[in-house]
């Protein structure tokens, strides 16, 4: 393979960015002479990738949320056709991010550039004519999920299963809090420990921070009455990287007060960056919907998932998904294995009512006896490295 090669490659959010850093490091650990240029984030670059444009101006997710970021979108899109046009890449990978890649695969298409498309859209669930575009402009796909394999197979489009890049991620999270009997006879080792996750996005911050952090204050004035004697609930909160940390604190710092019960200052603790930390020692997580869902149950971290957008996103959503279910998990098992409360159900008064009915040492082990087949089912490690081989080979081709 000649020394000159180069790739372009697209990831439009936090968790593209992830999955583009290992992908970056795998492709590197090939040929370490490879041009990787693309739009991505810290993650990416850190791991040997040129950015040419940032993607912390990209991160939208829903109807009226894309429109406020119109600008952004195709000021990316014109510097992405730019490079292509000038610097003729030999591949362009595509990570996720649909409504932008597919576009970017139309064009690399024209300009007969060849199109690995790794983490596919969700076809599964909604907007299956992305299935046509996909055969059209996409040389192969790699796919993340068991069950897509039937779908691209009948759709007549190369396709390779390379494993959930997920479970590369989590291989060596092990967890701190477990079950086991107690003095308090609630069978659970204290303090509990609840971790909330409301998102990567701003508009997720947005919609779904201030709701779980009152749902938060209602479990902890009513777990001494639903449990005998436990008082001692800890309340970790997720604080993503690419979230505006000022904006996070401003909606954090009312709810973190004295407690009028326990008489402590700051009931929430804030971790910044990825969930790792918050996976290893939570008992039970209050969880946005999207990926960090399927990264919980990797980890066999029981959890209630919500979500609310904006009246008219969701009413999208209802009319166009064809699945039963939101939460990545359920889907996954295709059976309701995690409670989902969605837009006017998504309250902190049910939320709290789900949580204190979970918290029970016989529903969390079955739960998390569910969520290891779940993993099992997903196979083995090493996506990242199965995903560069296709390309390496594609480059070679």
């Amino acid at each position: 393979m000649k020394k000159e090669k180069h790739i372009i490659i697209i990831a439009g959010e936090p968790s593209g960015d992830l999955h583009g850093a290992s992908l970056t490091s795998e492709l590197k650990k090939a040929n370490p002479y490879l041009v990787i240029k693309g739009i991505g984030g810290e993650l990416m670059q850190q791991a040997g990738m040129e950015l040419f444009f940032h993607i912390k101006e990209l991160s939208a997710m829903g109807v009226t949320e894309v429109l406020k970021q119109f600008k952004q979108i195709k000021q990316a899109f014109d510097l992405f056709r730019k490079k292509i046009t000038l610097e003729k890449p030999d591949l362009l990978i595509l990570i996720d991010y649909p409504g932008f890649n597919l576009k970017a695969a139309e064009y690399a298409e024209k300009n007969k550039i060849k199109v690995l498309y790794y983490i596919t859209p969700k076809i599964w669930a909604w907007n299956r004519s992305r299935l046509k575009k996909i055969k059209k402009y996409v040389d192969h796909a790699a796919i993340i999920f068991p069950f897509e394999q039937t779908i691209f197979k009948k759709a007549n489009i190369p396709a390779t299963y390379v494993g959930n890049p997920l479970l590369d991620r989590y291989r060596e999270v092990k967890r701190e809090k477990e079950l086991s009997k107690s003095p308090n006879n609630s069978g659970l080792l204290l303090p509990l420990t609840i971790g909330l996750l409301p998102g990567s996005r701003e508009s997720e911050i947005a919609n779904l921070l201030e709701i779980m952090l009152q749902s938060a204050i209602i479990i902890n004035n009513r777990a001494k009455i639903v449990i005998n004697n436990l008082t001692n609930i800890r309340f970790i909160v997720s604080a993503a990287s690419s979230v505006n940390i000022s904006t996070f604190n401003k909606i954090l710092e009312p709810y973190n007060q004295v407690n009028i019960n326990t008489q402590s200052d700051n009931i929430f603790e804030v971790v910044r960056g990825e969930p790792t930390e918050i996976f290893r020692h939570s008992d039970l997580l209050i969880a946005a919907s999207g990926t960090v869902t399927l990264e919980a149950a990797i980890c066999g971290v029981p959890m209630v998932i919500i979500y609310k957008t904006s009246p008219f996103t969701y009413f999208l959503a209802k009319k166009f998904v064809k699945i039963p279910y939101i939460g990545l998990p359920n889907i996954v098992a295709n059976y309701p294995i995690i409670p989902e409360l969605l837009q006017n159900d998504a309250t902190p008064e049910k939320i709290a009512n789900q949580v204190l009915s979970m918290i029970n040492p016989e529903k969390l082990a079955s739960i998390k006896k569910r969520l290891l087949m779940i993993k099992r089912y997903l196979g083995d490690a090493g996506a990242a490295e199965r995903t560069a081989k296709l390309a390496i080979k594609m480059l070679e081709s």
